[in-house]
């Protein structure tokens, strides 16, 4: 099987190129691609932003559509799966999944689709695998990484940068906002390798990783 995966920012990529090869094995493949940022779910579904700045919710319908429209009678369409992958942040998870199906629904893709929520946000994956930071970090925090509790709505990322980064979140929230992207794919690039996929304590790295098996 072929997997397309869409996630919403560099350090997402990162986490998922060394990842799915874990999940999938080398008898299937993958393509991540990212984004500048989640925004939001556009009203009537009609984006209204440029192309070109590459917001995924705002340009996720006429994601779908296009997607549509490059597998209709593609006999490629009965091996491949798109898959959206958002942080949840402080949204409703049960609110924020019905959004999603329902413009699932209504922009209809030819291909078979699934939407996984990372609960708060990427990083808590990572901690799913406290080994595999301790591994990545030697000089990591142990009080701070055994305070998180999984999947917990805390500030996960500013969390994992108490843990690891000089000085912790307060130090690093002051930087430019490219400046934490290119930290939190950092950690995306060195905590990863050391990860198990199959001992993950995440919930929703782990609904991730089963749906994905699941479709193989």
């Amino acid at each position: 099987m072929h997997f397309e995966i869409l996630v919403e920012d560099l350090s997402g990529k990162a986490t998922l190129d060394i990842l799915m090869p874990k999940i999938i094995g080398k008898q299937h493949t993958c393509r991540v691609i990212c984004y500048r940022g989640i925004g939001h779910i556009p009203k009537n579904l009609k984006s209204h932003t440029d192309v070109h700045h590459r917001i995924l919710l705002d340009r996720l319908p006429d994601i779908l559509r296009g997607y549509g429209k490059t597998y209709t009678d593609n006999p490629a369409k009965y091996s491949t799966v798109l898959v959206v992958i958002c942080d949840l942040d402080e949204k409703c998870l049960k609110t924020f999944r019905q959004l999603l199906l329902d413009m699932l629904n209504e922009c209809k893709p030819e291909i078979e689709t699934r939407f996984c929520i990372a609960v708060e946000e990427g990083e808590a994956w990572f901690f799913g695998d406290p080994s595999a930071i301790k591994k990545a970090y030697p000089k990591a925090k142990i009080n701070i990484l055994n305070r998180y509790q999984n999947d917990s709505i805390c500030g996960t990322w500013e969390h994992l940068a108490d843990a690891i980064y000089p000085g912790g979140s307060s130090v690093l929230v002051k930087k430019p906002w490219f400046v934490i992207g290119k930290e939190k794919s950092s950690w995306a690039e060195t905590i990863t390798p050391y990860m198990n996929v199959d001992i993950n304590k995440s919930p929703s790295f782990c609904y991730f990783r089963d749906k994905i098996r699941e479709l193989i």
